[in-house]
């Protein structure tokens, strides 16, 4: 069957259309995008503006002629923390039902990190054992750990690389007093919440996942996404503590030239550096594997698990 699920996320809004089969790997099949930046484009107040929600459904109608092109048998739809926390995310996933026919589903932070936990499992296996999976998005920062694919601990915390660019660094690039600030607050967060983390076993693999990950795995010199999802990709301890010394003084345009680094997200890349150093640092992780698989291909491989049982 074909399956297409439409991601509406922090940054972008995704329509993934798979081959996907009982017992088989779901196969991208076609991708169709563009960079809505939700949440960096909320308001002061965290509404999502008119003219925003006006873009979100003009994509979604595109994303429906696609799908019908493509020979989609199934759709589905997702929202996650920019649209689930809006103070009008409500009225606009009831706008997007009514002007497009799409039901789309406002998952929860700890449905976010149960979806990517059970995609990661997929993608490597039992033999690794424990799992720990570490999420960085837009809007929050997933956190799981586990023997089974479903987790025995799912966090959700909003540490999201667009949000804390938007509510702590608004100079390009951030001032130094910004970037202290930023520091502690992160780590003061997620030392917090850490400890059901901590307690329930250290991993026997930790991962990272991630277009923020990706990146940040890249220009420490991991393979370019050209060579193929097979290729072993790993981020450091020691790579992020360079990583968050060269990136720092840097403003968006330059960021945009590192390896792995798109001109949309150059601005995030401080913030979620930061976090990724912070959270291997508290969990005390010195490598994470990189895995191509996420939230969206959770979601497609638990539509698979529901259609085929």
């Amino acid at each position: 069957m074909r399956l297409g699920v439409i991601d509406i996320g922090s940054n972008t809004v995704h329509l993934l259309v798979v081959d996907a089969h009982p017992g088989a790997q779901p196969l991208p099949a076609f991708s169709h995008k563009t960079e809505l930046r939700l949440s960096e484009s909320l308001g002061v107040d965290g509404r999502v503006s008119d003219v925003t929600a006006d873009r979100l459904v003009a994509f979604i109608h595109e994303c429906l002629a696609v799908a019908e092109d493509q020979g989609v048998g199934d759709l589905f739809a997702f929202a996650t923390s920019a649209l689930r926390e809006s103070p009008n995310g409500e009225a606009v996933i009831e706008r997007v039902r009514a002007e497009t026919g799409v039901e789309l589903e406002a998952l929860s932070g700890s449905d976010e990190a149960r979806m990517t936990f059970l995609a990661v499992r997929r993608w490597f296996g039992w033999s690794s054992g424990r799992l720990l999976v570490v999420d960085i998005g837009g809007g929050s920062l997933e956190l799981a750990a586990g023997l089974d694919e479903e987790p025995d601990v799912a966090l959700s915390l909003p540490l999201g690389a667009g949000r804390l660019t938007r509510e702590h660094l608004p100079d390009d690039p951030p001032t130094e007093a910004a970037a202290r600030e930023l520091r502690s607050f992160v780590r003061t967060t997620l030392a917090e919440r850490v400890r059901p983390l901590l307690t329930a076993g250290a991993p026997d693999r930790a991962v990272g996942t991630s277009k923020t990950m990706r990146s940040l795995a890249r220009i420490a010199g991991a393979a370019p996404r050209a060579d193929g999802p097979f290729v072993p990709r790993t981020l450091t301890r020691d790579d992020l503590r360079r990583i968050v010394a060269r990136v720092g003084p840097l403003d968006a345009a330059a960021r945009a030239h590192l390896p792995g680094v798109s001109e949309g997200r150059a601005r995030q890349l401080y913030a979620g550096a930061l976090v990724a150093e912070a959270a291997l640092d508290l969990l005390q992780v010195e490598q994470l594997d990189i895995c191509p698989w996420a939230l969206r291909e959770g979601l497609i491989l638990r539509r698979l698990d529901h259609l085929t049982s």
